[in-house]
């Protein structure tokens, strides 16, 4: 059961439930668009009424209507999928690959909060304390000088 839970609570197996869920929700919104507004006007420009969108050749019904729809969502799911995913997720793997993350670092924070500390200890008339000799994260720090 222990194994099971480890399963389900990693990080990759919760983002890809969170991905499936807005993937179908975005899915629905994009087929109400096009069902709302881009059918009618493909029925429309097809020859309006019932039969917009449609072609009958010998007895048979074509509707190329649906089909051009069923395209038009199909790119423009694809297309925000990839301007809203895929683009910024590899603009950050590149910015990491590169050692670019963007963020502050722990060592940054130290470095920003002892600035302060020695500045509010300079505006009361006191010396500057010594700089830490135990990082953010536990580790030894050299002595400075």
């Amino acid at each position: 059961m222990k194994g099971f839970k480890d399963f389900l609570l990693r990080g990759n197996v919760v983002e890809l439930a969170v991905a499936v869920v807005i993937g179908a929700a975005f899915t629905a919104l994009v087929s109400s668009f096009t069902s709302s507004f881009l059918n009618p006007l493909i029925g429309l420009v097809g020859g309006g009424g019932e039969t917009g969108g449609t072609a009958t050749v010998n007895g048979q019904v074509f509707t190329w209507g649906a089909f051009l729809g069923a395209i038009i969502t199909f790119v423009l799911t694809a297309a925000v999928i990839y301007f809203a995913v895929v683009l910024p997720m590899k603009k950050i793997a590149e910015l990491r690959a590169r050692g670019e993350e963007p963020g502050p670092t722990a060592s940054t924070d130290v470095e920003l909060l002892t600035e302060i500390r020695d500045l509010l200890r300079g505006g009361a008339g006191l010396p500057p304390a010594p700089a830490p000799t135990v990082g953010a994260h536990g580790e030894e720090l050299p002595p400075q000088r």
